[in-house]
């Protein structure tokens, strides 16, 4: 299948029931997820030296094919203006329609514990093919921690604890208060929705030039105050 037409489907089903990724329970669950309500603040994955003061926000979800989509063209948008805008990633894990997307939000939260965030993001991107379908991908996650050399003892400590679902879900509660469909990727540039078909070509594609166009305006307006 297209995987445009997967994302399509996938965002159409987020908005119906992607609810489901804040509704609670009492206990974890197989996705890695805990319901426990939190007052935790939310996570702050944020690259560039930012000199015009923009800041381009992607609220992603590692399971998602959308994402993965995006990934390489985010990424270079984020090279691009490194000494111009702040990018900082936030998650957004819908665990209704990928069960593993949680527990991937695990892993690079814990990674981050030891410095790692960015790393451990783009590997669970560059393999989801690998673990997305896995019935219990912990043990990949646990590769990638021996592969960029953390302590894994305290990556599986962190991994597990309170305090790396309570990031998560801080995440999930702050996107939850800007209004918007639980669709992946979703993305705000100084605190205002983007649509994704501003940062698409004619194919449906991600492309860099529609992501410059938006950012530039956004820059030359800010710089106008």
């Amino acid at each position: 299948m297209d995987r445009r037409l997967i994302g399509i489907l996938a965002i159409i089903a987020a908005v119906f029931i992607g609810i489901a990724v804040f509704a609670g329970g009492s206990k974890n669950n197989n996705s890695g997820q805990s319901s426990k309500n939190s007052n935790s603040q939310t996570t702050n994955h944020v690259e560039g030296s930012g000199k015009t003061g923009v800041k381009l926000v992607e609220y992603g979800d590692y399971q998602c094919p959308v994402c993965e989509l995006y990934y390489p063209t985010v990424k270079e948008v984020a090279a691009k203006y490194n000494s111009q805008i702040y990018f900082q990633f936030s998650n957004l894990p819908l665990i209704a329609i990928h069960p593993n997307a949680y527990a991937a939000a695990r892993a690079a939260e814990a990674a981050s514990l030891q410095n790692k965030f960015w790393q451990m993001h783009d590997l669970l991107y560059d393999n989801q093919q690998t673990w997305a379908t896995a019935s219990n991908p912990v043990s990949y996650f646990n590769q990638y921690a021996q592969q960029l050399g953390l302590d894994t003892n305290r990556f599986k400590q962190d991994y597990a604890s309170s305090q790396v679902n309570n990031f998560i879900l801080a995440d999930l509660n702050a996107f939850k208060k800007t209004n918007q469909d639980q669709g992946t990727p979703t993305f705000f540039l100084d605190g205002k929705y983007i649509s994704n078909s501003q940062l698409v070509d004619q194919n449906g594609q991600p492309d860099i030039a529609k992501f410059s166009k938006v950012i530039d305006q956004e820059i030359t307006q800010k710089q106008k105050h």
